[in-house]
């Protein structure tokens, strides 16, 4: 079983892409419970985003739930982080998460792909982000055949130390904070931001968006979804960025 959560489709493609490979299936971790059963010698791998170098808050709070219910023998159990800069220290984050649940982590991978964190990085031109995209391809297979492998250990590229936590911490609940997100006048009130909300942190009050939590998962779904791109972040800078979701999901 190959778990995952994505916000713009980077995730999900990797995921399915190495389901179709290993003859498994892809399922979003928002339409997943927690306590899972694996057959015989079924993998268990888990595909996700970076974000401020390390787990999303909604992956973190996933695997501190995740239970492996009358499984047989320790099974091989993979992460694959997608990254724009660095895959930080999702590895460890991530096997130090597991461990305290009995699940131990095989190995680690990171592929680069896209960084939809448009506060800061530039998505408008749809050439640059397709070579990304090709490139992204070729590195997934190389994973795929890592994986096929039951290659062990971290063997993220440009990973960071775990210590980086002290300073990626605040800065990643910092930026959570919805007080960052408005809506410009073109917005249509269509709901979609409110239904794709992966922790319900939006609804529509009067026509337009509202966010109802003080902090969200800050994956951006809704910016990059809207229709009429009337969500935006931060000083402006997302409007001149563009919007993304991968072509194939």
């Amino acid at each position: 079983m190959i778990l995952y959560f994505s916000a713009e489709g980077n995730s999900a493609y990797a995921a399915k892409k190495i389901a179709a490979a290993m003859h498994d299936h892809a399922v979003s971790m928002e339409k997943c419970d927690p306590v899972l059963s694996l057959q015989e010698d079924e993998m268990l791998g888990i595909v996700t985003p970076t974000y401020f170098w390390q787990l999303p808050s909604f992956v973190r709070a996933f695997l501190e739930r995740l239970q492996l219910a009358g499984s047989h023998q320790s099974p091989y159990v993979f992460l694959v982080a997608s990254y724009g800069t660095t895959p930080g220290f999702t590895g460890e984050d991530a096997r130090r998460l597991l461990a305290a649940r009995g699940i131990h982590v095989s190995s680690a991978f990171s592929v680069h792909m896209p960084d939809t964190w448009t506060p800061v990085f530039d998505l408008h031109d749809p050439e640059k982000v397709k070579k990304i995209n090709q490139k992204a391809d070729a590195e997934i297979e190389r994973v795929i055949a890592k994986i096929t492998a039951h290659i062990t250990g971290n063997q993220m590229a440009r990973r960071i130390p775990y210590l980086m936590h002290r300073l990626a911490d605040p800065a990643y609940s910092k930026a959570r904070r919805t007080s960052h997100f408005h809506v410009e006048d073109t917005c249509i009130g269509c709901h979609l931001c409110e239904r794709n909300c992966p922790v319900q942190a939006i609804q529509i009050k009067d026509g337009k968006p509202v966010w109802v939590k003080e902090q969200c998962v800050l994956c951006l779904r809704c910016l990059h979804h809207c229709p009429k791109f009337a969500i935006q972040y931060g000083d402006g800078s997302t409007k001149k960025h563009g919007q993304y979701h991968h072509p194939d999901i």
